[in-house]
């Protein structure tokens, strides 16, 4: 659940990278939250009798905080493959963008320092490649 909280203070950070680890505990435990979410809200709304459109709007209402963490770790996740986060833009091709996007997410960190931060997986090269101030 860490890695999820982790996502969550990065809220809106679209720049450094992000690792396999961080990305997919965020997707297992959004997915986990939204499902639990939707199942509780149509057993409410089934026993006090409301609409579909009410229960799907209590639902967007719960979603739609989540979507602008959830796009800054997809882009966060390609970063540390290397990629632009433009490459975001193939999950507008149905299916096969979907599917080069997946084997972006599960590729593996770029070792060492890329143009998009140092590679997270690295704690000591990171604090090593960090500039030395003295006060």
């Amino acid at each position: 659940m860490g890695w999820w909280w982790a996502a969550i203070r990065k809220y809106a950070v679209f720049r450094g990278r992000a690792r396999r680890r961080e990305y997919w505990y965020f997707v297992l435990f959004t997915s986990l939250f939204l499902a639990v979410a939707a199942f509780a809200i149509g057993l409410c709304g089934a026993a006090a009798g409301a609409d579909d459109s009410t229960s799907e709007g209590l639902f967007d209402l719960l979603a739609l905080p989540l979507l602008l963490p959830y796009l800054a770790v997809k882009v966060r996740r390609l970063h540390d493959s290397g990629k632009s986060g433009w490459w975001l833009l193939l999950s507008f091709i149905p299916l096969i963008g979907a599917l080069v996007l997946l084997i972006f997410y599960c590729e593996d960190s770029q070792s060492g320092m890329n143009k998009y931060g140092p590679n997270p997986k690295e704690p000591l090269a990171t604090a090593a490649s960090l500039p030395v101030t003295s006060s």
